[in-house]
């Protein structure tokens, strides 16, 4: 069996969707693609692609749009994953279907996983591969004692249960965990299971993206495409994820997403930290970096060639490379790279993007000066 599932797993692709502008995001996503937004000083974007690296897929095509230019100049052709990433240019975001439509050809008739791109999941997509795979076999080769043959699967869905599911689009199963039907948004949810942004196919999925039409947003929704699969008899399985998902289009989740991965960081120090600091739990010191006069208190990672200096850096902080933390405060946030914090008291539950400068006032008369692209939000102490 473990030979089989690894000849098929060669036939295995992703296709990764890393459109979309971001507007939840703004001002950060005026300047930088949502899917390269960093999260524990890490793209959201290559956490997905190492979890396609390790389910052992190599070829992955990439939907791209606006920010296209950035995403190819971040991920490059994938060989540092052992990847070999296509790009494929999607003129308007026309919806997740659509997505498939026009990856078309580079899917071939391969079995894929589709994967959001500025989604987190705490799970690998392996084992949700590897389950896909089990079944497909299952059912192509039946044993005697196997009273559960069914029809091989054409797609799976990963379902998590969440408090308010009229927000997402939510799944109905039957008994034996096969989904019978998707609705999206629903005002009476027929469960608490939202599809998380991972999906499995095998070919009969481009039939369905064919068959259905714009929903009345002017997108081609997956659902109705897998409730197509659904109504014409092809039998579509489900998985419960296994710890959790953020979808970090939003500040605050953001800032969830950042803690959660911090809290499973293995500690190192590479920089320099000097005797008068104290570094405290779960950290990470870059190489280059430097820590002077200062405590860092884990879970923290502090980047390369950045600067801490009589300042505390506090719990569930990301500060990336190339910074500076001058007698500051800076807790439960993120900072991005190229930007500097002085005199800056302290600092809580922000996000602060690349080349910022935050600084006290000097001169008089002492005033507050704020230099704010469109959509910033500033709460004043």
């Amino acid at each position: 069996m473990h030979h089989r599932l690894r000849r098929y797993r060669d036939g295995v692709r992703a296709l990764i969707l890393a459109g979309g502008s971001g507007t939840r995001l703004r001002p950060i996503t005026h300047t930088s693609a949502k899917q390269l937004v960093p999260v524990a000083n890490k793209p959201i974007l290559f956490y997905g692609l190492e979890s396609m690296s390790d389910a052992g897929i190599k070829q992955v095509g990439m939907i791209v749009g606006d920010t296209a230019a950035e995403i190819r100049a971040a991920v490059g052709d994938g060989s540092r994953w052992g990847l070999e990433v296509t790009y494929l240019p999607q003129e308007a975001p026309l919806g997740l279907a659509h997505c498939v439509l026009i990856a078309r050809d580079f899917l071939g008739d391969d079995d894929f996983v589709m994967y959001l791109g500025d989604n987190l999941l705490r799970q690998s997509v392996r084992e949700f591969v590897e389950c896909f795979e089990r079944a497909r076999v299952r059912a192509s080769h039946p044993t005697l004692d196997d009273d559960t043959a069914d029809e091989a699967p054409s797609a799976q869905i990963l379902l998590t249960p969440v408090p308010d599911p009229r927000q997402f689009g939510v799944a109905e199963l039957d008994s034996r965990g096969q989904v019978v039907r998707l609705v999206e948004k629903p005002a009476d949810p027929p469960s608490d299971l939202a599809l998380v942004g991972v999906y499995l196919f095998d070919a009969r999925i481009h039939q369905a993206v064919a068959a259905i039409t714009p929903s009345p947003r002017g997108e081609l929704e997956i659902t109705d495409a897998i409730q197509w699969l659904i109504d014409h008899g092809h039998r579509v399985r489900s998985q419960l994820l296994e710890g959790w998902w953020i979808d970090t289009g939003k500040l605050t989740p953001l800032l969830e997403a950042n803690r959660l991965v911090l809290e499973v960081l293995d500690a190192r120090v590479d920089g320099e930290v000097d005797a008068a600091s104290r570094i405290e739990g779960r950290v990470v010191i870059e190489e280059g970096a430097q820590v002077i006069g200062s405590t860092v208190r884990g879970p923290a990672i502090i980047g390369a060639r950045t600067k801490v200096v009589d300042s505390f850096i506090g719990p569930f902080t990301a500060v990336d490379c190339d910074c500076e933390v001058v007698r500051t405060d800076l807790e439960h946030s993120v900072m991005w790279s190229n930007s500097s914090v002085r005199d800056g008291g302290r600092i809580v539950d922000s996000l602060i993007g690349r080349h910022v400068e935050v600084r006290r006032a000097a001169g008089q008369p002492v005033a507050t000066r704020l230099m704010l692209g469109d959509h910033s939000q500033v709460e004043l102490a």
